[in-house]
């Protein structure tokens, strides 16, 4: 104690600043292995929607999600040029190890005017820091260079390590030249959980 007294303020406020950047950089490493987020987006509804003036990409979903609750039956056929939306390539999360696991289902769609979104249903992994969604040319790649191979795609920051999620491709890419889906820790490198697409 007698120490601490005979030390220099600037020297006790170094230690401080010290003690609270090793305390806040082991919370953003530990906290995600005891805390789960949870995401459950709807199917885009409205991702093909020109938006009207007046309202948001938000407000279209919602109005779209809430017409698509009501039940109005027709029997007149549908317009030849209405495509649904289609499974380009679908595949099943694996674990990648026994600490890092994954489930649920990976799936490309095109969507009605061309463009393709990645959506995860019944989607579950181990949850890490940093974590992001990748698409690569690899089949069933176990390390980072295996990711990383000439073609990769990053998608976005994983929105939640539980739930069904929508990631949209960016335009110009060709679905055709990913071979999986990987949730991937960045800061470390590490490969939590593939989808191997067919």
């Amino acid at each position: 104690m007698a120490a601490l007294r005979n030390m220099p303020t600037w020297a006790i406020a170094i230690a401080v600043v010290v003690l609270v950047a090793i305390g806040a950089f082991g919370w953003w490493l530990l906290s995600p292995l005891v805390f789960d987020t949870t995401v459950d987006e709807e199917f885009p509804f409205a991702e093909a929607a020109t938006v009207p003036d007046g309202m948001t990409r938000s407000d279209v979903e919602m109005t779209m999600a809430t017409m698509a609750k009501m039940d109005s039956p027709a029997e007149e056929a549908m317009p030849a040029e209405m495509a649904e939306s289609a499974v380009v390539k679908t595949g099943q999360f694996r674990d990648a190890d026994r600490f890092h696991k994954g489930s649920g289902t990976a799936s490309i769609y095109r969507l009605a005017d061309g463009s393709h979104v990645l959506r995860l249903e019944s989607f579950s992994v181990t949850n890490g820091p940093a974590l992001v969604v990748m698409l690569t040319p690899h089949p069933d790649p176990g390390s980072s260079a295996d990711i990383h191979q000439p073609g990769y795609v990053e998608l976005a920051k994983l929105k939640g390590n539980k739930g069904n999620q929508n990631y949209p491709l960016p335009d110009g890419v060709d679905p055709a030249t990913f071979g999986s889906v990987v949730i991937y820790c960045k800061p470390f490198k590490v490969v939590f959980s593939v989808a191997s697409l067919s």
